[in-house]
Order: structure tokens, then C-alpha cells, then sequence
């Protein structure tokens, strides 16, 4: 849908990250000249569309795309390892559907978010850093080059970046309410990078390119579906998808078919080696 929209000239509001992971290619060379037609709904991505509006290219150093660290923060990957469902469920920031909540307890959903970040900023995989920040009130920053740093600050409420792209370039009044500034100190922590592998990951396979993101973004799907469903712990996850990954034979992505293919082997192989153990 996303590719037919934007091949009938429409603009498109997207709210689903994995049209760039699988398929940025494709994507983005339909909008090549005119980037506006393509706006980001989620929260970081709209975040970094404020921050970067009016700015030369030249003059960015590097973008930073934050996440609250999940249900599971400070945690160690032994303890990972005994997280139950009902756990992995309870996000502290945002309410959304299981599948999206499982990725932020593993924080692949930050892995996905910097490959869409590459994609949708023209970015190279070195200017684009994850931090840690529990209160979930600055959702990107952008870093210049003298020195200079702006966060795009509002409170955790995704009418804000849903209003951004249906206005764009516009502001609408009275979007959310104010960020309550005096209520709590703001804080940033890197990834736990030995307990969530997952970020990792996600900037080796997007400095690979070819099919290795449709196939990462295939086996994570079927590797969360096993955990809600109770077949493998939450640390086996990324393990899956990590192998999914090693075993797979790239092909460019030319075409919608090959990035079909890539992820019909990707779901197969993940199911395999689930039903392995």
C-alpha cells in the first residue's frame, strides 16, 4: 500500500515503520525530490523531522532517537531470560499492541527505528545514536556542528506526531498538553548493549543492506509471536533472529518479489529452529 500510494503521487503519513526497514530502497526512490511527500508518524521520526526542518544537511554532526528502555531497564540478560509474558506487556510510557510492546522489551523496535531513520534522513548509520531516557518527554535530538544540540521535547501522546504529518508543514493549536518541565529531572543512559543485543543487531544488518532487513524484521515477527505464545523465553528472540540472519543469501532489492522471497524463507527458517529446541 505504501509503494501504490506514493506511485499514485499521494503523500503518505506513514505509521508503519517496516515499509523502510524491508523496503527503503524502493520507498524512498519514490519520493526522491520531494521528501515531504513521505511524513513520519512515529514519535521519534516525527521528533527529528522538527528538529532538522530549515537546517543544511552539511551543518548536522548526528541525530540521537531516544526510547524509555522498557519494562525491563537495568535488567541483566539472566534475568531477561526468566521475564514472563504479562511482564514484557507492561510498558511504562506508551500503550500499544503486543507485538510493538514485545520489540520495545527487547528494544528491536529501536534497531527498526534507526534503519527507518537512515532511510528517511538520508543518514549514515554512524551519525545515528540510541539513548536510554525513562521519561519519555525528549523524543529525538539533533546535534550540529558548532556544538549545539536540540531535543524535540512534548509529553507521550502519539495525537502530537499524527497531527504533525496530516498538517505538515503546519502547527495545529493546542495538539497535547504542555511538558510538565519543573515535575522531575530528564535523564539519558546508553544501551545495555551485552542485555539487549537487539540494537546491535540492527545497525550490522543495516549496514549490510540487500534483503538482511526484511529477513531481520520476518524472523523477529515470528520469534515474538513464539514468546507470547509461551514456546521461548524472551532472550530467545534476538538469538533466533540472529541466526535467521547468518544462515540468509542476500539478494538486491530490486523488487518487491525479492524482498517477498526474502522474508517467506526468513519466517520458514525461524519457525525451523523454534521447533528445534
Amino acid at each position: 500500500p505504501t509503494l501504490a500510494a506514493l506511485q499514485a503521487g499521494k503523500t503518505v503519513a506513514l505509521a508503519n515503520k517496516e515499509s523502510l526497514v524491508v523496503g527503503g530502497e524502493l520507498v524512498m526512490d519514490l519520493v526522491k525530490g520531494e521528501p515531504e511527500r513521505l511524513l513520519p508518524v512515529d514519535s521519534e521520526h516525527a521528533a527529528l523531522a522538527m528538529a532538522l526542518r530549515h537546517e543544511r544537511r552539511e551543518d548536522l554532526k548526528r541525530v540521537v532517537i531516544t526510547g524509555s528502555g522498557g519494562p525491563f531497564r537495568g535488567w541483566t540478560r539472566s534475568e531477561l531470560g526468566r521475564a514472563s509474558v504479562k511482564e514484557a506487556l507492561q510498558h511504562p510510557v506508551w500503550s500499544m499492541g503486543p507485538k510493538i510492546t514485545i520489540d520495545s522489551a527487547t528494544l528491536m523496535n529501536k534497531g527498526l527505528e534507526v534503519i527507518e531513520a537512515h532511510h528517511l534522513f538520508d543518514l549514515e548509520y554512524s551519525q545515528i545514536h540510541v539513548l536510554i531516557h525513562p521519561e519519555g518527554q525528549v523524543h529525538a535530538l539533533a546535534e550540529f556542528r558548532d556544538g549545539s544540540l536540540r531535543a524535540e521535547m512534548a509529553t507521550a501522546d502519539m495525537r502530537l506526531p499524527i497531527q504533525l504529518a496530516l498538517a505538515w508543514p503546519e502547527r495545529l493549536p493546542d495538539g497535547v498538553g504542555p511538558v510538565p518541565l519543573t515535575d522531575r529531572p530528564l535523564t539519558f543512559e546508553p544501551v545495555d548493549r551485552e542485555a539487549f543485543p537487539a540494537v546491535d543487531l540492527a545497525y550490522r544488518v543495516g549496514g549490510l543492506g540487500l534483503t538482511f532487513p526484511a529477513v531481520m524484521n520476518a524472523a523477529n515477527e515470528v520469534a515474538v509471536m513464539a514468546f507470547l505464545e509461551g514456546k521461548i523465553p524472551l532472550t530467545r528472540i534476538v538469538e533466533i533472529v540472529q541466526s535467521v540472519v547468518d544462515e540468509h543469501d542476500p539478494a538486491s532489492v530490486v523488487s518487491i518479489v525479492n524482498i517477498e522471497r526474502a522474508d517467506h524463507w526468513a519466517r520458514q527458517r525461524a519457525v525451523e529452529i523454534i521447533e528445534e529446541r
